[in-house]
């Protein structure tokens, strides 16, 4: 393209065309054929002094000396050719695209370690619905949640679940999460390893047969366990989940407007909610949800806060 140029300018000053109209063309000629390899590597320049500032490290899943185990989160880089391709197709200023860093070390890297809370730098909650008696508030229950367009993670006891097999499918085809809680709400810190094991294999069958899920989480009962019980969770695939927040919504003196003040007050990035379907739940619902989303903190379940994913859309 540069030789072209060369030699036309030479022609044009060989005939000593000097007028001002061919002095024009020369210049609206030289725009259009200059090489747009010139642009195109002032672009990647462009965007390669800019990709390290919009860098974020991951980071490693960890064990807190009080929250126990903690995971992790992907950092983020920007795709240096596709943001260079999507920038020449749109020709709008540069359009950055981005791919995901793994953590070094990942939450199942720690092996059976109680989980508390997830990682504080993703802005999100779970809400968790342990199911062990009753159906009457399940449905309404289900109807908030579908109007506020929140997915929670219900963990069911197995007992309940045999006896209320078309229950729990409602709640799976409403799209929430299922979770392991025991099969006959013991304490399982007092029970011997073998019924540890029992309570936690038959609920896992059952899920497996009626609902035709393999779930990862296991609550224990009243959030009673020792090292047994984590292991035993661990054994059969499962880390053990309690709670970051407690709405103690299954004492009778805990009204909604008390339940609604421990969300305000100990609601924060990360955090796992715990609740029971029950009357005062029903009541305070709407308000807990409406005071999470204010804060900023986008509501999904155990899985989605849980994991490494960033919360941004990586495209």
């Amino acid at each position: 393209m540069k030789l072209l140029w060369i030699l036309l300018s030479l022609l044009l000053t060989s005939l000593a065309v000097q007028s001002t109209p061919v002095t024009a063309y020369m210049d609206k000629v030289k725009w259009m054929i200059e090489p747009k390899e010139d642009e195109e590597q002032r672009l990647r320049k462009q965007i390669q002094e800019q990709a390290m500032q919009r860098y974020i490290a991951p980071i490693d899943a960890r064990v807190d000396r009080i929250w126990k185990a903690i995971p992790g989160l992907n950092g983020r880089e920007v795709d240096l050719e596709r943001t260079f391709q999507a920038t020449i197709k749109q020709n709008k200023g540069i359009v950055w695209k981005y791919r995901e860093i793994r953590p070094n070390v990942s939450l199942s890297d720690l092996g059976a370690v109680p989980i508390y809370k997830g990682n504080p730098h993703k802005k999100m909650a779970a809400l968790m619905v342990n199911v062990a008696w009753g159906t009457e508030y399940v449905p309404e229950m289900l109807k908030i949640l579908e109007r506020e367009r929140v997915k929670a993670t219900f963990f069911l006891d197995g007992s309940w679940l045999k006896k209320n097999p078309e229950v729990a499918k409602q709640i799976v085809s409403a799209g929430h999460e299922i979770g392991n809680h025991a099969f006959s709400h013991p304490l399982l810190s007092r029970v011997s390893t073998h019924r540890i094991e029992e309570e936690i294999r038959k609920t896992n069958d059952l899920i497996k047969e009626i609902l035709h899920i393999d779930t990862r989480w296991f609550a224990p009962p009243a959030g009673d366990f020792d090292q047994r019980v984590v292991e035993m969770a661990w054994k059969y695939k499962m880390h053990t989940i309690l709670w970051t927040v407690d709405t103690v919504d299954w004492r009778k003196d805990s009204t909604p407007e008390k339940m609604i003040g421990r969300i305000e007050k100990g609601i924060a990035p990360g955090s796992l909610i715990l609740t029971h379907p029950t009357d005062r739940t029903l009541q305070a619902l709407p308000q807990m949800i409406r005071i999470i989303k204010g804060k900023g903190i986008k509501m999904g379940t155990v899985e989605e806060v849980l994991s490494s994913e960033r919360m941004e859309k990586i495209e």
